[in-house]
């Protein structure tokens, strides 16, 4: 089991050029989960995509409801608590601080291309490489 982020969601369900590592992330661990906000999150991925005419609306929502559907029992709410202690230690944003904080609590590593989370919380962000790489 892993944390994914919106990014690594979205490099899977937009093609581009890292569909393919991440492709490689789902072979080796296909048990992704995130917090609810990924949804919220990949809303806006898509409504930029939208805006900058590289996908129609039926495109847009048919690629909502196949995340929505590969993620389905696969959320979390993150207790505020946990994010506010985090994001005032580490200084990552709410946003961003869901995902370290379900890491966190479940134990489990976060794959994420953000710099940001990366040099954060390294102990428990990894990039995709660095989570190819692990035995």
């Amino acid at each position: 089991m892993i944390v994914v982020d919106t990014n690594i969601i979205a490099y899977l369900f937009i093609e581009g050029e890292r569909t393919a590592s991440v492709n490689a992330v789902l072979r080796k661990d296909a048990e992704w989960i995130a917090p609810l906000l990924w949804r919220s999150e990949f809303r806006s991925v898509l409504t930029l995509y939208l805006r900058q005419h590289h996908l129609t609306l039926p495109q847009a929502s048919l690629l909502m409801d196949e995340a929505e559907d590969m993620m389905q029992g696969r959320e979390y709410q993150v207790p505020s608590a946990t994010i506010l202690e985090l994001v005032n230690r580490t200084g990552l944003s709410a946003y961003d601080g869901e995902f370290a904080a379900l890491a966190g609590e479940t134990g489990v590593p976060l794959v994420t291309t953000d710099k940001d989370i990366l040099a954060a919380v390294p102990g428990t962000a990894l990039s995709i490489e660095q989570f190819l790489d692990t035995a």
